[in-house]
């Protein structure tokens, strides 16, 4: 049964929170149990340090263990004073008062990290993708969880380039998921485009979410909240699918703006939970759908020196490219994870290749701490980031320029489209 409940106008105050996290784990019987948290690491925002506090004082003198793992997908590793800011804790009482929890990084880099729990089959593949992919795919999750009788996902749901919404069994793919899973709902999405899957619910990708997640013979219940200026605005528990449905409905109402006109340049300014371009590009998808033909995205960044700290030397080898030339060049890219592919087709956004040549609907720019013999050199446009007075590009609205500060978490899109 799902609980909990959620608002477009305000944010859940911590009681509010604590009640509906005390009813949902009450729900469960947990009493000697082994309890497994999947929470996202630090580029995601939201009350993470409120639910780790919470879930401490509800449930550790009644679980034999409550361990956290960090939904790392394939970001960088965190470091232990990276984890402290994460759930909201000095080192001195991650050793002392949180002794007893442990808070482990998703090591996707290691081939032993994982347990195969089975083949999504080619015909269902094809069906699941409207026949954009017929290959099996082997599904494979962190075998930490083997160890542990109940999983609990704590995390929020925004629109999502790949998935439509992220959040509920996104917290397993990519989350804590093997790389054929990951590579092919990445791909799946660049082949539709995050132009016509962002923001909507029902998606091939999440299809194919929910079916490896189906895999996992642990319960899992989840808590998936809506985050609004730090806080939470929705949260809801239940099982991942259960949680997450009414917390995209939500998500829809709270995070996506729809404006009046397109504009001819939009300046998305990154904050510094994205270090790289893997993920401050969201800077991008979440504004491509009110940039006019032929407009201009700038991602402003000074803080970022790196195309990905997971898969830069491929991203660098294949730079960015519209999926039409990707697959019409598909003896040179086809060797390449498709996460990596996928990524450079939507990061470039909606185009076409027609008779030789490229024609990307809208350029991307970046202004960042990469140099711009590297960024030319990755097919983007660069801009130097000191030659951008935000101040003075701000109010210029009637101009067709838009500066979004904070980018990366909120929707645009065109009325009426």
């Amino acid at each position: 049964m799902t609980i909990g409940t959620g608002f477009t106008d305000r944010q859940l105050t911590d009681a509010e929170i604590e009640a509906i996290m005390a009813e949902g784990l009450g729900q469960l019987d947990l009493a000697g149990k082994r309890v497994l948290v999947i929470i996202p690491d630090g580029t995601r925002s939201g009350p993470i340090p409120l639910f780790f506090r919470l879930f401490h004082e509800m449930l550790r003198e009644e679980v034999e263990a409550l361990d956290y793992l960090i939904a790392l997908g394939t970001h960088m590793m965190m470091s232990e004073e990276m984890i402290c800011k994460r759930v909201g804790i000095t080192p001195a009482e991650l050793h002392g008062k949180y002794a007893d929890v442990n808070i482990f990084n998703h090591h996707w880099e290691e081939p032993e990290t994982f347990h195969t729990f089975g083949v999504i089959p080619k015909e269902e593949v094809e069906e699941i993708s409207g026949g954009m992919m017929s290959e099996p795919v082997t599904v494979q999750f962190n075998k930490m969880i083997l160890d542990y009788d109940q999983i609990i996902i704590c995390g929020p749901v925004f629109p999502h380039e790949a998935a439509g919404f992220s959040g509920g069994n996104k917290y397993f793919i990519p989350g804590i998921s093997g790389i054929d899973i990951i590579n092919t709902i990445h791909w799946v999405g660049a082949l539709v485009s995050c132009y016509a899957i962002i923001g909507v619910k029902d998606t091939p990708v999440r299809a194919l979410m929910n079916r490896a997640a189906a895999m996992i013979d642990r319960p899992k219940h989840c808590f998936a909240y809506v985050e609004q200026h730090g806080g939470a605005s929705g949260l809801y528990f239940g099982t991942p699918e259960e949680a997450w449905a009414p917390a995209a409905d939500l998500s829809e109402q709270v995070h996506i703006r729809y404006l009046d006109r397109t504009y001819k340049q939009i300046i998305s300014v990154m904050p510094e939970m994205y270090d790289d371009i893997w993920t401050a590009s969201k800077g991008m998808y979440k504004v491509e759908h009110v940039l006019e033909d032929g407009g201009e995205i700038i991602l402003y960044a000074p803080h970022i020196t790196e195309f990905s700290y997971t898969h830069g030397k491929h991203m660098e080898e294949i730079g960015f490219h519209v999926r039409d030339y990707i697959l019409a060049h598909w003896d040179r890219f086809g060797k390449y994870p498709g996460c990596v592919i996928g990524h450079s087709a939507i990061m470039s956004g909606i185009g076409d290749y027609v008779d030789g040549v490229e024609k990307p609907r809208v350029k991307v720019t970046l202004a960042t701490g990469i140099s711009r013999e590297r960024t030319e050199r990755a097919n983007l446009g660069y801009r130097d980031p000191a030659s951008l007075d935000l101040e003075a590009l701000k109010g210029r609205e009637d101009e067709g320029i838009l500066v979004v500060p904070k980018a990366g978490e909120t929707l645009f899109r065109l009325k009426g489209a």
